[in-house]
């Protein structure tokens, strides 16, 4: 069944709030990305397979569990690239995958110029991180390619996401859950979200 998780943190509230605002530097947006992602990711990673171990205590032996699965995080250039260090905080050891889309600007549809992930995907739990969920079709289409070369265990994690975005991944693919901070109800005939917080990758590298 289809699944979306929107945090109602009150720090993931907070940071989005000042990622929205006009009034926020290129320098505070970088970082405050990365915090969004790295809080989201916390609950995005809870379906990460693991396995029961022991540890040794300076005392005595305890209980514990251990991940069992690798992670990749993949980033749909050029804006997902300000997610994956929050989530590299939660776990350095992580690979790392890229997916260049470009959006057509007549008819908003995706056109991919690069693609480059790791091996043995089939094996992972694959992050997918595309900071503005909007029309959909990039994410979509990111999800095909992630499929295509095996991915089995695949969440999209966005900072902002709109109805019509969710509903588009719901559609194409109904067993990938969507965690975000908040779902705008509106696209403008641009295709970018509203109210948004504007253009993601522009705030991000001050272009």
């Amino acid at each position: 069944m289809p699944k979306l998780i929107v945090s109602d943190h009150p720090l993931v509230q907070d940071k989005l709030a000042r990622l929205r605002d006009k009034g926020t530097n290129p320098q505070d947006f970088r970082r405050l990305m990365a915090e969004v992602a790295m809080l989201i990711g916390c609950e995005v990673l809870k379906g990460v397979r693991t396995r029961k171990t022991k540890v040794k205590t300076p005392l005595t032996t305890a209980d514990a569990v251990a991940l069992d699965q690798p992670l990749a995080f993949v980033a749909v250039l050029r804006a997902g690239l300000g997610m994956t260090p929050g989530l590299l905080e939660l776990a350095p050891k992580a690979s790392i995958g890229h997916i260049g889309l470009y959006r057509n600007e007549e008819t908003l549809n995706p056109v991919r110029y690069y693609v480059r992930l790791p091996r043995k995907l089939k094996d992972h739990f694959v992050v997918l991180c595309d900071p503005m969920l909007a029309t959909g079709g990039s994410a979509s289409e990111s999800i095909h390619i992630l499929k295509t070369d095996g991915a089995k265990n695949i969440a999209l994690l966005t900072l902002l996401a709109s109805k019509r975005g969710v509903a588009r991944i719901h559609k194409d693919h109904p067993d990938v859950p969507v965690y975000t901070a908040a779902v705008d109800a509106v696209l403008n005939s641009k295709g970018y979200i509203v109210p948004g917080l504007g253009d993601a990758g522009d705030r991000l590298f001050n272009t």
